[in-house]
């Protein structure tokens, strides 16, 4: 196995301009199966944050959770709620709260968006076998859940 001492800085640095490349790539690929649902992948992600809540969520729970400033969910709000997805629905127990709820066009595209995801990872994987894909799977978790730091 390589140890941190057989690695270069070059092959750390050729590593992570792949993985910026593959993001890049992912976005476009991501951007291309979207576009016929009519929504871009920020308002995706939004739509699809609104749907794992129990109720309603307030714009401030938005934001906290998608670890952006609120004007940027307030666009995308304005956004999903023009084309009809999402609507503004005012707290049942404080006047000055508004929650943002998913409409039942907002779920048909939640159910076009799994579909349009699923094309745009086969795509991205295409090139990959089952072996490689399960080998992948587990590195990009140990990179996105990282185990905790063992102390001394």
């Amino acid at each position: 196995m390589d140890t941190p001492e057989a690695r270069t800085p070059d092959s750390d640095g050729l590593l992570a301009e792949q993985l910026l490349r593959l993001t890049r790539r992912l976005h476009r690929i991501q951007k291309q199966h979207l576009e016929p649902v009519g929504i871009t992948p920020a308002q995706s992600r939004l739509l699809r944050t609104v749907a794992h809540y129990d109720r309603p969520p307030r714009m401030a729970d938005l934001a906290a959770r998608l670890e952006v400033v609120p004007r940027a969910v307030t666009s995308l709000v304005d956004g999903l709620e023009a084309g009809g997805r999402v609507r503004r629905v005012p707290d049942p127990t404080n006047r000055r709260v508004i929650r943002i709820e998913l409409t039942d066009a907002g779920r048909a595209t939640l159910r076009e968006l799994r579909s349009a995801r699923r094309a745009a990872a086969e795509d991205i994987l295409a090139p990959l076998t089952g072996e490689q894909r399960d080998v992948l799977g587990g590195l990009l978790t140990a990179l996105v859940d990282p185990a905790p730091e063992r102390c001394c």
